[in-house]
């Protein structure tokens, strides 16, 4: 049954290693998310400063990218793996003693560093060791890992910056990567995925041949716009809970949960789909349709306080009150999993698909990531700035108006691409 052929897949010793990698990157990502909605308000910052959160995290991904994916197809990726895991260690500790906003910018650009590192070298060894047939099923499985891991993270790390403030979490999150590390370290292979010369790989003129495919730069201008919007969701929706609804940590690790539970549910589902039927730009186009509904939602959390009974709930000893905004935000956030993991699984797949092409799939993996990284440097800015100068609801309206933008044209352009690269038959000789 193909609904657990991902629990399957840890059974695979090199899998369950890289799993544990997308299991602590992951976790991170989500507890310190909600953390820095507790320092935006225990700094009393603006919505300038809060989108400088964001885009101080992704600025340092943005300068290297490029050269880390030269790296990686060019030397040992299992060494870059286990850098990356002290990378964080040192987050961790950095996180343990913020005093400001500062602080909190300065180690979000370390943290930058660590998770980029992690991300494209865990999904690029992935995409090589899994078998031709099955690479889909590793990747939607891979992420479903990651998706799992994140809600976790909501969960635990909500409960325990709530119940116990910074120093615990982060001693937490140091245990679990130190665990990855010795995962990686014990069974994953030396040199793992396929090597190329320096002279070939990464350069400037593979660059220029993979933008030349024109699937992938249908991706490439689909991520610019898309990841304005959606980085505007991961920064803001926290900071909204907590700043215009008084949400507490726990409540807010709930609410991320509600969209880590079906992302993480069905996208080993979805990219056994993508295996199955092809056609993965339509798969891609329908989740960021999708994505853009559940984000133009977030707003509607202002209408429902109040209009909705709260809900009073007792666990691990301690009461929380949950009204209408709560709701409205954890169906929102619902909704936004469920669109990820219907567009992940088959991103993934025609990045890795197209960067084969030309036997570099880091490369691939790296444009893909620094397309995202444009407009997640400049997404958390624009957005917070609009939310300084209109209002917090037309930040996210905003961020809705671009995912719209993103999706139709790539509706346009990837169909355009896929007629392009469809083979033509050949005329029967007379």
């Amino acid at each position: 049954m193909t609904r657990f052929r991902s629990l399957e897949l840890l059974g695979d010793r090199e899998f369950f290693a890289l799993s544990g990698t997308a299991f602590a990157r992951s976790q991170a990502y989500s507890t310190i998310l909600i953390a820095l909605a507790l320092y935006a308000d225990s700094f009393g910052t603006t919505g300038f400063v809060e989108g400088l959160f964001g885009t101080a995290f992704a600025l340092v991904q943005l300068v290297v990218v490029l050269p880390l994916g030269r790296k990686i197809d060019t030397g040992n990726a299992k060494r870059y793996l286990l850098a990356g895991f002290l990378v964080n260690v040192a987050v961790f500790v950095g996180f343990i003693f913020v005093g400001n906003a500062v602080h909190v910018i300065l180690v979000r650009m370390v943290q930058g560093l660590g998770a980029i590192i992690l991300w494209i070298t865990g999904s690029t060894v992935v995409g090589e060791i899994s078998p031709d047939d099955e690479q889909g099923l590793w990747l939607g499985s891979y992420n479903q890992v990651a998706s799992f891991s994140s809600l976790a993270g909501d969960l635990l790390g909500g409960y325990l910056l709530y119940a116990y403030g910074f120093t615990l979490p982060y001693l937490v999150l140091t245990a679990i990567t130190l665990v990855a590390f010795v995962l990686v370290f014990v069974f994953l292979r030396d040199d793992p995925g396929g090597q190329k010369d320096p002279e070939d790989a990464g350069g400037v003129e593979t660059f220029r041949s993979l933008l030349g495919l024109p699937m992938l730069r249908s991706l490439v201008g689909f991520r610019f716009t898309f990841s304005v919007g959606k980085m505007a969701v991961l920064i803001f929706l926290p900071i909204y809970a907590r700043t215009s609804f008084g949400i507490s940590a726990f409540a807010i690790g709930w609410i991320l949960a509600g969209g880590k539970l079906t992302k993480g549910l069905l996208q080993g589902i979805v990219g056994n789909l993508t295996d199955s039927y092809g056609h993965e730009h339509y798969f891609v186009a329908v989740g960021a349709a999708l994505y853009g509904v559940g984000t133009a939602a977030i707003p509607l959390a202002g209408y429902f306080e109040g209009r909705v009974n709260p809900v009073v709930v007792s666990a691990f000893g301690d009461t929380q009150v949950l009204g209408g905004a709560f709701f409205a935000l954890f169906g929102a956030y619902s909704l936004l999993g469920v669109a990820d993991s219907i567009r992940l699984p088959a991103s993934m797949s025609l990045f890795v698909d197209e960067g084969a092409q030309y036997d570099s799939v880091a490369s691939a993996m790296s444009l893909r990531s620094i397309s995202w990284k444009v407009g997640q440097v400049a997404g958390p800015v624009l957005v917070g700035t609009t939310m300084d100068f209109i209002s917090t609801e037309a930040g996210f309206v905003l961020a809705a108006g671009f995912i719209a933008v993103a999706t139709l044209t790539f509706t346009v352009t990837s169909r355009r691409a896929s007629a392009a690269r469809a083979p033509v038959e050949e005329p029967l000789d007379d």
